[in-house]
């Protein structure tokens, strides 16, 4: 999608998907067929619900409709939520990963996985899981430092809610 288009787009679409109290991720647009698909990716601190993203569609449909931002030709449109292992990007996306287990590709010290305890404006306070019965240690680590990072799935940690009963 050519960056004009996106900008359009994210002007005409920013407001309507804040007003719901979300933030608007990600636009794309590709080829589907003969069709475009539009995809559009929102999230909030408490995550998606999947009546919010439906109810969205509607009014993001009938804005489109009501503009020329997709022009004459016939599109799809998809709006759903991040899945579990997108790349996180935004400092935003790291507060929300707070508590959870985190691969992290540093720009200089390889690959490193942790959990975020605290994340502030300069980076993420950290625990490193021991290795064969060892303790957990503390790291701190600058964003200017992180290459790439992306939650991994626990399938065995408990929730939040269990943790606190």
């Amino acid at each position: 999608m050519s960056t004009t288009q996106s900008d359009r787009l994210r002007a005409l679409l920013e407001p309507l998907v804040a007003a719901k109290g979300l933030d608007l991720e990600e636009i794309e647009l590709s080829k589907a067929g003969k069709r475009r698909m539009l995809r559009i990716t929102v999230d909030s601190d408490e995550g998606v619900e999947l009546d919010a993203c439906a109810e969205l569609s509607r009014e993001v449909s009938d804005r489109l409709d009501e503009s020329d931002a997709m022009g004459e030709d016939e599109y799809v449109l998809e709006v759903g939520s991040p899945g579990a292992d997108r790349p996180l990007t935004e400092h935003r996306h790291y507060v929300r990963a707070t508590g959870r287990l985190v691969k992290f590709q540093l720009a200089e010290d390889g690959e490193l996985i942790a959990r975020i305890l605290g994340v502030d404006d300069e980076g993420l306070d950290l625990e490193v899981p021991g290795v064969k019965g060892r303790k957990a240690t503390a790291r701190r680590i600058a964003f200017t430092d992180i290459a790439k990072a992306r939650v991994e799935i626990e399938f065995n940690r408990k929730d939040k809610k269990e943790e606190e009963a």
